[in-house]
């Protein structure tokens, strides 16, 4: 114990020297690279907002020091001396996102192994049989709202619906969002080609993604927003079909792009990904 001791004590220097100069360098790019992440996130949710308002307080504190305000450093400093706190508080829905996203990140997927079997991927059957359903849903305008779960596991959001566990069919999809069905109302999980559950519920997005949008819609980039799921939507007003995948609502999609964003996004299998950028002016972020 005392070799082991002494032997991590030494940390990696007795092995590798780096100059000063070098590891000075770095830590300065590693910190500038993670405060521009950071602000880069921020700027993209709510946290944005109240982040200003945090600098106008910094700012008060200051002007306040410079003219010597006793009575506002005071407060000031007494608001300060609690201020992680209040800061895990405020920031508390943007905390637990961006940790979130941490998990499911490129770099955590490097050095782990994925505890899903072959069977999470949709096969061509699945596939066709969901798209199905999508297309004759969208003629009859009728609300559609599924949810296909990818690497990040919806467990929690499973429960909060009635279990299934039927293989995928577009019968049962029609039937189950048919209007003023037990079921309809709510989102429809899949999980390693079954329907795993019905009527889910789903946590909506705090993001602005356009007021002719309702629940549904927003319900869609809210679950995309903390998971890998790729979820697909047909509008209950105009019968538009839409892909929400990574935060990001695309809206007015054919059937043939659906199937292109699925194989995109990894979530079935490999085909040539359609050109994003033709579609643009109707993607809603």
């Amino acid at each position: 114990m005392d070799w082991l001791r002494s032997f991590f004590s030494g940390g990696i220097t007795p092995f590798i020297t780096v100059p000063k100069t070098v590891s000075f360098v770095v830590d300065v790019l590693a910190m500038a690279y993670a405060i521009y992440k950071i602000m880069s996130w921020i700027r993209q949710t709510r946290a944005w907002s109240l982040f200003k308002g945090f600098l106008i307080v910094v700012a008060v504190y200051l002007i306040s020091v410079e003219l010597n305000m006793i009575t506002v450093q005071w407060v000031m400093r007494a608001t300060f001396s609690v201020g992680l706190i209040t800061v895990v508080i405020l920031f508390q829905p943007e905390l637990r996102k961006a940790l979130e996203q941490l998990g499911k990140g490129k770099i955590y997927k490097t050095f782990t192994i994925s505890d899903k079997d072959d069977n999470a991927k949709l096969t061509e059957r699945t596939e066709n049989e969901i798209l199905t359903a999508m297309a004759q849903m969208s003629k009859s305008m009728t609300g559609v709202l599924i949810v296909i779960e990818r690497d990040v596991p919806l467990g929690e959001h499973e429960q909060t619906g009635t279990q299934i566990d039927a293989v995928v069919s577009s019968r049962l999809l029609m039937n189950i969002f048919v209007d003023k069905t037990p079921l309809h109302d709510g989102a429809v999980i899949i999980k390693n080609n079954r329907i795993a559950a019905a009527s889910c519920i789903l946590p909506l997005t705090q993001t602005e993604i356009g007021l002719d949008l309702g629940t549904r819609h927003r319900a869609a980039v809210g679950i995309s927003e903390v998971s890998d799921a790729i979820v697909l939507v047909v509008s209950e007003e105009t019968g538009a079909m839409s892909v929400a995948y990574n935060g990001a609502l695309r809206r007015g999609l054919t059937e043939a792009e659906i199937r292109a964003q699925l194989a995109k996004s990894g979530a079935a299998g490999s085909k040539r990904p359609i050109n994003w950028r033709k579609k643009r002016a109707k993607d809603v972020t």
